[in-house]
């Protein structure tokens, strides 16, 4: 499909899009909302609601097992037998909470969301958590039953829906809706359109979405807010945008999550998805992107199109950062585990390493890269970060001051005696010393103009392949 006809649809064309042969004997789509809880050492789970969406099921069927291993949780919808009908992995909003110093003084409740194919009789959902040694654990199960009067089949309020690249029916593609928070009724006309298609447009920049863009649809979706802009309480602004996305999550400035939940998903549940991004009507910088969940970038940033492939990263293929400098919101961590994430590693025997494959023979590990260098600019750059941001002052200072960094590091690490091999680079997922990164550079390290290292490039195509490719029988 050309260019040209990647335009804006109406909602009323999604009918003939699900009439579509290969969609029309999908399921409904389920949801069970329910309540996170936990903090000083608690964890509870208890439902708020289940909900039929107005969409039928967009997955593959014939998909329907998550074999990937990854996610903090796992949740798994099986029959009353124990058979096992659909699974997936995915991160929540409590985790990374439970892992920030806050959680050990209060408690705190989040609203989280599980989708499925709608059953056709009683189900139990099963949640599943990781133990301290990686292994996961059932935690919670909760019996649905379809024909509960008390499952909700009201549809939200209707949104329009805008087919921003539609490359065949839902269930033999990778699904992706673009949620525009803090765009005016004005700008969702104006604005809206022209900013999702520049992220598209970076984030198919990137392999390995580049070579495979025709096994993604993407749509998008824009409820108009009464004030433009979202809410970033640093500086005192606050604003109630319909899907609630807010700077300062967890006191980091520059992270950018909502809380509302149920905002968001009855906004969503008008478009066929199994990934969502939330374009951030805002300049100023940030973003976030948690596995299974969302992902999050303020689209008038300069630095936007490096940071919604960054985040989407997170959320699409539970890719770790890379980056260890950057003062973050989490507390280390107290026991050294292998970590589940695809591009990190503790490296606890190199023998055993997760990417061994891709390492040349020649190369040490773990791999020498000018570490002590690095580090000592990078705390200059970040107290002067620092500075702009307790000053308040305009957000192109911090733009330079990126821009400076990103041509001493492109420079320091380019010019390095392993840059573009595959090995062990100390440093990585927040810490400096227990961690290691496969290669010296990546999308998920720096802010340079660079690829994503090959191991992420591999574990970006396992998720594409998890959803792509036409529907079969299981």
């Amino acid at each position: 499909m050309g260019a040209r006809k990647l335009l804006a649809i109406d909602a009323s064309l999604l009918g003939i899009v699900l009439a579509l042969p290969a969609v029309a004997a999908q399921p409904g789509t389920m949801r069970l909302d329910f309540f996170h809880t936990g903090g000083q050492g608690t964890e509870i789970y208890s439902v708020d609601r289940v909900v039929i969406e107005p969409l039928p099921w967009p997955g593959n069927l014939g998909r329907a097992i998550d074999g990937s291993n990854l996610g903090t949780y796992r949740f798994e919808v099986r029959d009353p037998s124990g058979r096992l009908l659909y699974s997936r992995g995915f991160a929540s909003i409590y985790a990374e909470w439970s892992s920030t110093a806050e959680a050990a003084k209060t408690h705190r409740t989040f609203e989280e969301s599980l989708r499925f194919p709608a059953p056709t009789g009683p189900v139990d959902v099963v949640v599943q958590k990781r133990n301290s040694e990686q292994a996961f654990e059932t935690v919670w199960q909760a019996r649905v039953d379809p024909s509960d009067m008390f499952v909700d089949r009201s549809p939200p309020p209707k949104q329009q829906l805008i087919a921003l690249q539609e490359s065949g029916p839902p269930p033999e593609k990778v699904d992706v809706v673009l949620v525009g928070d803090g765009y005016t009724a004005a700008e969702c006309e104006s604005k809206f359109r022209p900013d999702a298609s520049r992220m598209l447009a970076a984030l198919f920049r990137h392999e390995p979405f580049k070579s495979r863009r025709r096994d993604f649809n993407v749509w998008g979706l824009c409820p108009p807010a009464a004030e433009s802009g979202v809410s970033r309480p640093s500086t005192g602004v606050y604003r109630r945008s319909p899907v609630g996305a807010s700077y300062d999550a967890f006191g980091s400035e520059r992270y950018v999550l909502t809380f509302d939940n149920r905002a968001l998903r009855d906004v969503a549940s008008w478009a066929p998805y199994e990934f969502l991004t939330i374009l951030v009507n805002a300049d100023t910088y940030g973003g976030g992107g948690i596995h299974g969940v969302f992902s999050t970038v303020a689209v008038d940033n300069d630095w936007a199109d490096y940071l919604f492939v960054h985040e989407f990263g997170h959320h699409f293929a539970a890719l770790a950062d890379e980056y260890y400098t950057s003062p973050v919101a989490y507390e280390p961590v107290s026991k050294v585990v292998e970590p589940w994430e695809p591009n990190v590693t503790a490296m606890l025997k190199a023998d055993e390493l997760k990417w061994r494959d891709l390492v040349a023979k020649s190369t040490p590990l773990p791999t020498p890269w000018p570490k002590q260098e690095f580090e000592a600019r990078q705390r200059d750059f970040q107290a002067r970060r620092k500075q702009i941001r307790a000053e308040r002052r305009p957000e192109g200072e911090m733009s330079a001051l990126f821009r400076e960094e990103q041509a001493y590091t492109t420079k320091l690490l380019g010019s390095a005696k392993f840059a573009g091999q595959v090995g062990a680079f100390q440093g990585a997922n927040y810490d400096a010393r227990v961690f290691y990164r496969s290669q010296l550079d990546c999308v998920m390290f720096t802010r340079n103009e660079v690829p994503f290292c090959r191991v992420c490039q591999r574990a970006l195509e396992d998720v594409i392949n998890q959803y792509a490719g036409p529907a079969h029988a299981q």
